[in-house]
């Protein structure tokens, strides 16, 4: 049963007694008031959930009562009470905050929904703001969210390393898994919070521009070059600067880079003069730094440069139960933007999201929740409601036994599995075999290389 506190402010006792006994057959707590000074006491003192406001009272109006509240920052759940010709006043009242609106003579049935819908909509702000402040404690309000083990693990790096003396910071994970917010965290964790923190993604610019970008240049030293540009480097001086895809840079700003790890020092193009800085260097990238070495796309010193406090951030699909705490998450947060009232998934979509992989990590979870939110109305998101692009979805098709020994089987034993079994089926046939994992021929030779599947199968076509 409900247990809010409701203030109904009218001047006429007969209104207040019959709204007050319908919402309390609710099982609602209601206060009563009959002027606008009497209601500003009881909403300083009791903070009712939610004022049921008349708009013409003895000692002004309910419009004047909602802007005393809105200059004094409270933002107290409201619904206002019009005369059917006075539909300029609803509006001015939910310009100040006012959540929905009823006309006289009311309808106890509308008011019952109304009210109902306004509470649903206080509480899930309430929700989303008591778990935003958990948050906060732990590791900041950057929507770095989980319970799974991985991330508790990533949540104690973060911690350990922001607060330590390392200017130096590597992010590794798939694409969609908060590097960025994680690089955030570990600034706004540190003693540099108070100092910039700058990022630029170094795959989104041509070798030319992102030098400019991070070191500056002077007026002149290439075309367009009309005045003279700090870079990075230079304008987040005692912050932080944040490298997105580190493993697409050039040689040469590898080089440049590896210089100011090493000597802190950079150099503006066309600048002839050394300028010291101070700054820790955030580096994060989803491919394999290892793979680029051993390809030659990447300086091996920079790499141990870089590599000196190490976070790896975990695709969802290695989270377990976290993909359902960031779909609510996010979908509390379309709730309020959306003005919808969803309570959550539904059974059947939390089965659904716990068996689809996310190729695409939180940034998937949270575009496929808003399109559900935005779309749809209810109380839940079912499965129908959720469009997961042109991939499979799981609880549509038969899933093959996997047989799990006593130490648990990793994916990469499991893609080799496959790999192997592919192979027997077609003996051999490594076109026919690429078909039945839809792969191309070369991801499986490169595969069958990795695993270091005898080379006899490598000519089985």
């Amino acid at each position: 049963m409900p247990s809010e506190t409701i203030l109904i402010v009218d001047d006429e006792q007969l209104i207040r007694w019959s709204l007050g006994r319908a919402l309390q057959k609710e099982g609602y707590n209601v206060i009563e008031a009959e002027d606008t000074k009497r209601a500003l006491s009881i909403i300083i003192t009791a903070e009712p959930d939610l004022i049921v406001l008349d708009q013409r009272l003895p000692d002004g109006s309910g419009i004047e009562l909602l802007q005393r509240l809105h200059d004094k920052g409270m933002t107290t759940p409201t619904i206002m009470l019009t005369a059917i010709d006075r539909s300029d006043v609803a509006v001015q009242a939910m310009k100040l905050g006012a959540l929905d609106y009823i006309t006289k003579p009311v309808n106890i049935e509308e008011l019952k929904i109304v009210v109902d819908k306004c509470l649903e909509a206080t509480r899930l702000r309430r929700q989303l703001h008591h778990f935003k402040k958990e948050n906060e404690k732990r590791f900041g309000s950057y929507k770095l969210i989980g319970d799974s083990p991985a991330m508790q693990t990533v949540f104690e790096q973060i911690s350990k390393i922001a607060q330590s003396s390392a200017t130096t910071v590597l992010l590794t994970g798939e694409s969609g898994t908060g590097k960025e917010l994680a690089a955030r965290a570990v600034h706004m964790l540190s003693d540099r919070q108070d100092m910039p923190f700058l990022a630029v993604n170094c795959s989104a610019l041509i070798e030319t521009l992102i030098e400019s970008e991070l070191f500056g240049h002077e007026k002149g030293a290439f075309t367009d070059a009309r005045m003279l540009r700090k870079g990075m480097f230079e304008l987040a001086q005692g912050g932080a600067v944040f490298l997105d895809e580190i493993g697409d840079t050039s040689p040469a700003v590898q080089a440049r880079l590896l210089r100011v790890l090493e000597e802190r020092i950079v150099r503006r193009v066309g600048g002839s003069a050394d300028i010291c800085v101070d700054v820790r260097i955030i580096a994060a990238t989803n491919r394999s730094l290892e793979q680029r070495i051993a390809e030659e796309k990447f300086r091996t010193d920079l790499f141990y440069r870089l590599n000196v406090a190490h976070i790896h951030l975990p695709p969802v699909r290695e989270r377990g139960d976290d993909v359902i705490l960031l779909a609510e998450f996010f979908l509390n947060e379309f709730n309020i933007k959306f003005r919808k009232h969803f309570k959550g998934l539904s059974e059947k979509t939390k089965t659904l999201f716990r068996q689809y992989a996310w190729p695409g990590n939180v940034r998937e979870i949270r575009n496929v929740v808003e399109r559900a939110a935005l779309l749809d109305d209810g109380e839940y998101i079912f499965s129908h409601d959720v469009h997961l692009g042109h991939l499979h979805q799981l609880h549509d098709q038969k899933v093959t036994t996997v047989e799990f020994g006593p130490d648990g089987l990793s994916l990469m034993e499991l893609e080799k599995k496959a790999l192997l079994a592919a192979l027997s089926r077609t003996d051999g046939n490594q076109s026919q075999a690429a078909k039945l994992l839809k792969i191309s021929r070369d991801a499986l030779r490169y595969k069958m290389k990795k695993f270091g599947l005898p080379k006899q199968q490598h000519d089985g076509e």
